[in-house]
Order: structure tokens, then sequence, then C-alpha cells
């Protein structure tokens, strides 16, 4: 499928859609909790059902209602699990990984073409340092984990996935000796891992922190009731940020932005470097764009995820914009640095590509183009707004929004955006 896109205008008012990562972990950990433990304002997407269904695998009676759920029972540790299928999600894959090292029966963990495609080695080695038995293929999925790990020391690279590291502090309060674990390298998405220590402390777990995002202690704890609310999703309100700078007029986003850690919320002051005035107030975001955006350099280390809204903003710099630090997009759904370089230069964007990251330059020749998303979700709703900026476009793969922002295109068609799925 194609979405056919033209130059467009967009107006009104939109609601950010509830941040994935929060749904992940804390749809996780009221399994674990059980007694009843609600997360409210969950985002419904092809990811969290992953979760959701690899959560039910795992034993947990969950309660759909409206925009919640509701945990009846927790997850049984010690029962047979199926097969697990986490389909396309990442997050899914690496912490009900985590959670299978508990199980004393082998569990097979499997995904779809792309996932198959992530690496899972280091994750591996650590839960086999601590006790359990995993094979793989060629270190991705599908792979089946043995337990019971028991806990102990655990070294782990940090300079691939901060995913890693959440899975292993998910399951560390429920091993017999905790886990101290150590942090080998440079941590990539570090407010990843606070996101995770966050809404573990919701949950009543404490995680000790020796030397931040280098050393952590987790006694054996045990997960409590919570009522858990799901703030608004920043790598989502990004985009939609973008698509107000480049073919806004007076949008409204709405959303509680609330008080947890998001290491996407930097996109604010990266608006205003670029000459953007933001302001929030009232649940509501407004911006107030220049003619032409400033440039400037960017290091995307801890927020990957921006890389997509970000450069097509080069689109209406004056100057160029430099993203570094980012090579871990590399190791996304795509290698999304390869793939915004080779398909945002169709449009007349100068690209400089580099092993961590681009140089994007504007030119005064803007061009209509097909655009390749490559099945991948940010990349697919980047370059729709980039059409509606530039114009005469087609963006392959418009299904795979549901990953992340199911109804993208149907609100972009409300605020008069020119897209049609072909």
């Amino acid at each position: 499928m194609k979405c056919k896109v033209e130059k467009s205008k967009i107006s009104g008012d939109i609601a950010c859609p509830p941040n994935k990562s929060y749904s992940h972990r804390a749809i996780f950990l009221a399994s674990l909790a059980g007694k009843n433990s609600s997360v409210e304002n969950v985002l419904f997407s092809a990811d969290t059902n992953a979760t959701i269904e690899a959560c039910k695998k795992f034993g947990a009676d969950i309660e759909i209602k409206n925009s919640s759920i509701i945990v009846k029972n927790p997850i049984k540790i010690g029962t047979k699990v199926p097969e697990i299928n986490t389909e396309n999600s990442g997050t899914t894959m690496r912490i009900a990984s985590a959670i299978a090292s508990l199980f004393s029966e082998e569990i097979t963990l499997t995904g779809d073409s792309s996932l198959q495609k992530r690496p899972m080695q280091p994750l591996l080695d650590a839960l086999t340092s601590i006790g359990a038995e995993c094979s793989s293929t060629d270190g991705k999925p599908p792979i089946k984990i043995k337990g019971k790990i028991v806990g102990g020391e655990v070294k782990i690279p940090g300079n691939l996935s901060s995913q890693f590291i959440s899975a292993l502090l998910i399951c560390a309060p429920l091993t017999e000796n905790g886990i101290n674990l150590m942090i080998e390298g440079n941590l990539v998405s570090k407010p990843y891992l606070d996101a995770t220590i966050s809404t573990m402390r919701k949950f009543g777990v404490t995680v000790q922190t020796l030397i931040p995002y280098k050393r952590y202690n987790i006694s054996p704890q045990i997960y409590k009731e919570c009522k858990f609310t799901v703030p608004i999703d920043f790598s989502s309100l990004a985009l939609l940020l973008s698509a107000n700078v480049l073919c806004g007029e007076d949008i409204i986003v709405k959303g509680d932005i609330g008080n947890l850690p998001q290491g996407d919320e930097i996109f604010i002051d990266i608006l205003e470097q670029l000459g953007v005035e933001v302001t929030v107030d009232d649940e509501q975001i407004k911006i107030k764009t220049p003619e032409k955006l400033r440039g400037g350099k960017f290091d995307l280390s801890n927020s990957p995820d921006l890389l997509p809204p970000l450069a097509i903003l080069a689109l209406k710099s004056s100057n160029p914009i430099e993203i570094f630090n980012v090579k871990h997009a590399r190791l996304k759904e795509t290698d999304r640095i390869a793939i915004v370089s080779r398909e945002l230069v169709k449009l007349g964007i100068k690209i400089q590509e580099k092993d961590d990251g681009l140089i994007l330059e504007s030119s005064e020749k803007m061009t209509g183009a097909d655009l390749n998303s490559e099945e991948d979700h940010r990349l697919f709703m980047a370059f729709c707004i980039a059409g509606m900026y530039v114009g005469n476009c087609t963006v392959t793969d418009p299904e795979s929004v549901k990953v992340s922002y199911p109804n993208f295109v149907e609100e972009m068609k409300r605020m008069g955006a020119n897209i049609h799925i072909q």
C-alpha cells in the first residue's frame, strides 16, 4: 500500500497519543504485581498489544476496559508457557525474555521478519551469567530461554540498547539474590532507563543507584498494587510539532505531559534553538514558527526516536541541521540513518551521511518524490509530513502506523491534510 500526499495546510486541535514506552513498562509491571493493578490512558497499538498478549501467555488475567487495563491475577511464574510472538515490538521481546528467565521450563520467543534482525545477544549473555540457558539464531530472535535465574553480579554493554538494562532491572527483584548490575561503556538512551526505574518505583520496587548509568543494585522485592496513568508520548508529539512547524496554522496539541521522565521532551528545547516559540500550559502546546528555521547541531544520543521528525525540519531551515551521536538509530526497526539519507535526498535536501548521524541542508529547489518508509512507522509519519510540505509525493507502508499511532492518517486528514491511501 501507498499514500499519495499533496501540499497541505493543517489546522485545529489534536490530542497527542499516550506514551508507548510507559505503556509497555506499566503493562508488564502491573502484570507482575496483579491484585487489581491498573494502567490508565494506555496506548493501544500493535506493539503494546504484543506486550498484553505476552503477559497473558505468562499467565496474567488482563481485562481491557475503555482506555485502561486491569490485571485481575498476576503472571504465574512456574507455569507452562506457550510460544510468545512479540510481532514487531523490540521492547516486548527484551522485557519478555528477561521475565522468561524466571521460569524453570523452556520458553520460545519470536517476532516478525524485522524483529528477527534486531540484536539480543548482550541480554542473553547477561541472563546466562546468572543461571539461564539461552539459544538464538546468531544472537537474534527466535530465541529459547530456560531458567531459573538466581541473580547476582551482571555485566552488560550499554552502547546498543537501554532496553537490555531495563529488562534486567524489571526481573531483578523477583530473583532469589537480587542483581548487582554493571553497565560497561557509555549507555545510550539514558532517559528510557530513568523511565523504567520511575515506573518500578510506582509499583513499590526500589532501585538503588550506586553510580548513575553505571552501577545499580536491586534487592529481592515484591511488586505492589498500583494505579498507573500513562503520560503523553513525546516521540509522537515531536512528529505533531514538526507537522505544525512545516504545515500548521494555529494548531493546538492537547495532552497531559505529566511529571515522569521522557528523553524526547528535549524536542521542545530543539525547536526553541531552531527559532520556534513554544508555549506549554493547561495541558496544551502551541507554537509560533518563523519563516525560516535557524539550523544547528543536535546530540540525539539519548533521544534516537527524534531523528525522523528533526531531519524533515531541514526542509524549512536556512542553515544546515546536524544530527550526531545517534549510531544506535541504525538498530531500530530499520537503519533509520541510512533510510532518511536515502529518501530525503530525493526531495532535494543535500545530505551528508555519517556513521553516527546526518548533516542536512535545504536547497532552493524542492521536488516531490516516491518515498519508501521500509515499513517503519516513524519514518512513514515523518515522510508524510515532508510530503505535506513539498507536495506530489507517495509514501509506502501506511499500515506501519499501527505500531505507535494507529489513527495518524485519519487525524492528519481531519485537520486538512491532502493524504489518500492508494
